[in-house]
C-alpha cells in the first residue's frame, strides 16, 4: 500500500518550485491563482528570493504547501495514494491532495494559519529545542518538572523529540535534560513554542476559520497529527485540525500505526527528503521515496 506524506515548514529551499512553474502549465495556473489569493507574488519569494526571505512564516508554510499540493496535482494520474499524512504544516497539504479540502480554501487556510502563528509569537518569548538521545517518557518527565512552561511538541522518530515552550522554561529543560543523558538539548533558530499552550490565541483564530470552511468526503483516510490513527469523516478531520496547534505532532505513532495498517511504500510530496529520514529511523526496513513529475 502507498502513503504519500507531506513535509512541514523548514523544508523550503531557494528556488523552490521553479522547475514545476517552468515545465507544467497546470502548475504555472495554480500557482498564479495563488499570488491573487494570498495578495502578493510568492512565486518571486519562492523562485528568487534569498533564503532569508523564506523563512518569514507568512511565505514559508504557503510555499511549502503550494509546493507539495501542487506537485501532487502535476503528477495527476499518478498520484494514488491507499492514505496520507502530513507532517505539522503538512497536514493542510495532504488534506487539499486527498480531496477533504479544495485547493484554494487550503491555501486561504494556511496563509491564515501562519499569520495566527505570527501572532501568538509575539506575544511571549519563546522557542523549541531538538532533544535527541533519550526515550519519549524521560523527556515528558523532565519537562513536566520544570517551572514554566514547555511539552513536548514533535514526536519526530525514537531518540529524537522537539521541545517547546517559554524561552527560559525550555533553556531550563535542556540543561536538565543533558544531565539524564541527552547525546543533544539545542535551542532551535525559531519563531515560537509551535505545538505548545503558548499557540492557544493562534488555535482560536483559526478555529474559526477552519469552522467556515467546506471538509469534503476523502478520497483515502488521512492519519493525523493529533489522533494518528487513520481518519475518513469530514467533521472528525476537522475537530483534530484545530487542534493541532496546541497538541503535540506525534510523527513516530502517526508512521507506526500506518506500517500496522498496511503501508509498504513511503513517498514524500513536497520539498527536501526529511520525511523520509525520519521514517527511516523509525522503520528500517520501509521503502521510501520522493514524488517526481
Amino acid at each position: 500500500m502507498k502513503a504519500y506524506i507531506f513535509p512541514g515548514q523548514g523544508a523550503q529551499f531557494k528556488g523552490m518550485g521553479q522547475d514545476l512553474y517552468n515545465n507544467s502549465p497546470l502548475a504555472k495556473d495554480l500557482f498564479e491563482k495563488a499570488n491573487d489569493i494570498l495578495g502578493f507574488s510568492i512565486t518571486k519569494v519562492m523562485f528568487e528570493g534569498e533564503a532569508e526571505d523564506l523563512k518569514r512564516t507568512k511565505v514559508t508554510q504557503p510555499a511549502v504547501f503550494l509546493h507539495s499540493v501542487i506537485l501532487s496535482k502535476v503528477i495527476g494520474d499518478s498520484f494514488k495514494p491507499d492514505m496520507v499524512a502530513g507532517h505539522s504544516l503538512g497536514e493542510f497539504s495532504a488534506l487539499v491532495a486527498n480531496g477533504v479540502l479544495k485547493f484554494e480554501d487550503g491555501l486561504k487556510l494556511v496563509s491564515k494559519r501562519a499569520m495566527a502563528m505570527q501572532h501568538a509569537c509575539e506575544l511571549e518569548e519563546s522557542t523549541m529545542a531538538a532533544v535527541l538521545g533519550l526515550e519519549d517518557h524521560l523527556v515528558e518527565a523532565v519537562c513536566a518538572d520544570v517551572k514554566g512552561t514547555v511539552v513536548a511538541a514533535n514526536y519526530n522518530c525514537p531518540g529524537q523529540l522537539v521541545i517547546s515552550g517559554d524561552l527560559l522554561a525550555v533553556e531550563k529543560a535542556c540543561e536538565d535534560l543533558k544531565e539524564r543523558g541527552a547525546k543533544r538539548a539545542m535551542v532551535l533558530p525559531v519563531g515560537g513554542a509551535f505545538h505548545s499552550p503558548l499557540m492557544e490565541p493562534a488555535r482560536e483564530e483559526l478555529a474559526a476559520a477552519i469552522k467556515e470552511t467546506e471538509f469534503h468526503k476523502p478520497i483515502c483516510p488521512i492519519y493525523q497529527n493529533v489522533s494518528t490513527f487513520a481518519v475518513t469523516d469530514p467533521d472528525e478531520i476537522r475537530k483534530n485540525l484545530i487542534f493541532q496547534l496546541t497538541a503535540p505532532v506525534k510523527w513516530t505513532q502517526t508512521v507506526q500505526n500506518m506500517i500496522k495498517d498496511g503501508a509498504t511504500e513511503f513517498i514524500e510530496v513536497g520539498p527536501g527528503k526529511v520525511l523520509q529520514g525520519l521514517v527511516k529511523k523509525i522503520d528500517r526496513s520501509a521503502q521510501v521515496s520522493s514524488a517526481e513529475m
